[in-house]
């Protein structure tokens, strides 16, 4: 089968066309400057060749019709005609608590998608219009949504509650909830396969890490907390986003300097996090990690913090899965940042958590980087959200 995997956001369109069983990947590109000029970058991973075009992209709809116009490209192309394309899967980042699965995308489907729009405010409307306009440039094709948030919809009330009055979660939906869904269900399912089965994998930690982070525990495969919240703001500091903060930080700060709701969740989202904690360094680890290295004290806070407070996190999830058998990294700090990993391992012995440096030294592969005697098992496995979309768009259209 060819499915066409489609990530949009406000502005810009991801896409993929692979394989799903077999996780090749055919052709991907993004589409940028969505309603502002527009550009396609398009690549060919079996050839290297990549193509890049500057294409009038008023609307999304636009964005996927230069989609469909590159992959039958007599040139650029990779297949003859869109009908070589048997189904579309997207990503959706809000399911709230409608979904607890990926489904069939039908026009119930999209109104509860529109109905979780206060949820997701930003992602939400992006993805209905990704669905339409490939809805619009080709009719009738079996298209999937692929929630953000389903996975974590077998969390039990005591992880997902606030400890606020019932009236704000019966009427309004207020919860935890959740994201990286897709991420941490590849992650978690891709450990029990290597470890030969649930019985061997029976608690298992994911440590999604990158410009965004969260971590999720997993008991038999089923989602039983996760750190990320209503939204993806909470949890622990990521590159902009200041993860869990004294909620009476906010309130202080709009009183001072007269800042209201929006104007500070946009501090907390998008001014904060270890870019704010390396004094404007920079949001990206890598950055952080040469300017620790000059001796940057503000950028060594910052990694010093972030890699603390995961190790919280994997401690408090240890104890509600009343033990740990493994542990993993994935995303692009997780995956590729063996000093992150070392130092978020450092002080867990007492979990029975030990990593073998040499095999620590691993970048973007899958492999056990703890050592033979150690408890736990130490995993770094590269997610792929794409391929598990495309499985189960696969699954839903056979």
């Amino acid at each position: 089968m060819n499915i066409l995997v489609i990530n949009a956001g406000s502005s810009s369109l991801k896409y993929q066309l692979m394989n799903p069983d077999t996780g090749d990947v055919t052709a991907k590109g993004l589409c940028e400057r969505i309603g502002l000029d527009g550009r396609l970058t398009h690549k060919v991973p079996a050839t290297g060749k990549k193509v890049e075009k500057d294409i009038p992209m008023p609307t999304h709809k636009e964005a996927i019709e230069a989609v469909m116009a590159i992959l039958v490209d007599p040139e650029d192309g990779v297949i003859k005609s869109v009908d070589e394309i048997d189904a579309v899967g997207h990503r959706v980042l809000h399911g709230g608590d409608k979904f607890v699965a990926s489904c069939l995308i039908d026009e119930a489907c999209k109104q509860a998608i529109r109905d979780c729009i206060p949820l997701g405010p930003l992602h939400n409307p992006a993805n209905l219009m990704g669905i339409e306009a490939c809805e619009k440039a080709m009719p009738g094709k079996p298209q999937v949504a692929v929630f953000d948030t389903a996975f974590h919809m077998t969390m039990p009330p005591k992880a997902y509650r606030y400890a606020i009055p019932t009236k704000y979660y019966t009427d309004d939906h207020l919860r935890r909830y959740g994201f990286h869904g897709t991420s941490h269900r590849f992650v978690s399912k891709r450990c029990i396969e290597l470890m030969g089965g649930v019985e061997n994998a029976h608690r298992v930690i994911v440590c999604h890490l990158g410009n965004g982070s969260s971590l999720s525990a997993v008991k038999d495969g089923k989602c039983q907390d996760t750190s990320m919240g209503l939204s993806p703001l909470a949890g622990v500091p990521m590159g902009t986003r200041a993860g869990d903060i004294d909620t009476c930080v906010a309130q202080f700060i709009m009183n001072k300097y007269n800042m209201s709701a929006d104007e500070c969740l946009t501090m907390l989202n998008k001014k904060s996090g270890v870019l704010a904690l390396s004094d404007g360094v920079s949001s990206d680890f890598r950055d952080l990690d040469a300017a620790a290295e000059q001796g940057n004290q503000a950028a060594q806070l910052a990694l010093d913090k972030f890699a603390y407070e995961v190790r919280k996190y994997i401690g408090a999830y240890a104890a509600a899965l009343e033990g740990l058998d493994c542990l993993v990294f994935t995303a692009g700090v997780g995956e590729n940042s063996a000093t992150m990993r070392a130092s978020i391992c450092e002080g867990l012995e007492y979990l029975g958590i030990k990593i073998d440096p040499e095999k620590n030294k691993t970048r973007g592969e899958e492999a056990i980087i703890s050592t033979p005697d150690s408890k736990v098992t130490v995993w770094v496995i590269p997610t792929n959200e794409e391929l598990m979309i495309a499985q189960d768009t696969a699954a839903l259209c056979k």
